[in-house]
């Protein structure tokens, strides 16, 4: 079966272009495969993963089993269709290699219409995507990605669909500028830039205005002392940064109106394990 991570994307100024992937997992396999477990969903036609599962040649049914939360901002969808696509590959193949990744993460970008997500859930760890390439970013810190996940529910294509069109030359300034800043931090193992370089002028604020609670979260975790946080994809979920030994204490500082889950950065990425 293939392992995939979830993910969280933009990072705050990274608009579909920076994910990283986390430690929550769904597995998808072939429905008859030797490997299915007796706790596995049977997809439907219209799944994602089932879909990405034909678009990559697969024949057959598909099963997914997993523990990352549905429309929440953690790439449940993006996870899954790089599942359904490697479950072909793999089908086909016997065996999935690099050049299997970049192809579920062409054709998941084709579905999923962005590739943040599914870049970061095939290639594991914290990358960078644009114009058809990824690039890993490396990264010495090895952080507490703590995530607090509310009761209720965005949808990624409304979300988008709110954004402006065009933006006002200084925020796309400030954003280009905190995104390199981003990179280069992570990059350098600069815990003291991260919360200016996870600063966003594009889209959180509009989105945080739909998600009060979740501006709530953000600020509650950056007050209580986490190294930095954003709005985890479209939301509703906040991503907070922090050491691990700090986890507990940030996790309780967090609103009750939501559950939080303390995972770290998955760097494997996309891969298959046996039962």
């Amino acid at each position: 079966m293939i392992r995939v991570p979830a993910t969280s994307a933009n990072l705050g100024p990274g608009f579909d272009a920076l994910g990283m992937a986390v430690t929550s997992y769904a597995d998808v396999g072939v429905v008859g495969s030797s490997d299915q477990p007796h706790d596995a969903e049977l997809c439907s036609s219209r799944h994602p993963a089932h879909i990405a599962f034909l678009r990559a040649g697969g024949t057959g049914d598909v099963w997914v089993r997993h523990s990352i939360p549905m429309g929440r901002g953690m790439g449940f969808s993006g996870a899954v269709r790089v599942g359904g696509i490697l479950a072909a590959l793999s089908q086909k193949y016997g065996t999935i290699d690099g050049a299997m990744l970049l192809t579920a993460v062409d054709i998941g970008t084709e579905l999923e219409g962005h590739a943040d997500n599914v870049a970061a859930s095939a290639m594991g760890g914290i990358v960078a995507t644009s114009g058809g390439v990824v690039a890993r970013i490396p990264s010495p810190l090895q952080p507490a990605v703590v995530m607090w996940v509310p009761s209720f529910t965005t949808r990624t294509n409304e979300s988008r669909s709110t954004l402006p069109q065009t933006v006002a030359l200084p925020d796309a300034v400030f954003n280009i500028g905190r995104t390199a800043l981003l990179v280069a931090a992570f990059a350098a193992g600069d815990v003291a830039a991260l919360r200016t370089a996870t600063e966003d002028r594009l889209h959180q604020d509009l989105r945080f205005s739909h998600a009060p609670a979740s501006r709530a979260a953000l600020d509650a975790g950056l007050a209580a002392g986490a190294w930095c946080g954003w709005l985890s994809g479209s939301g509703p979920t906040v991503a907070l940064l922090c050491d691990p030994a700090e986890a507990d204490r940030l996790s309780a500082a967090l609103p009750d109106d939501g559950h939080v889950k303390v995972l770290e950065i998955d760097t494997l990425g996309a891969r298959v394990v046996s039962v």
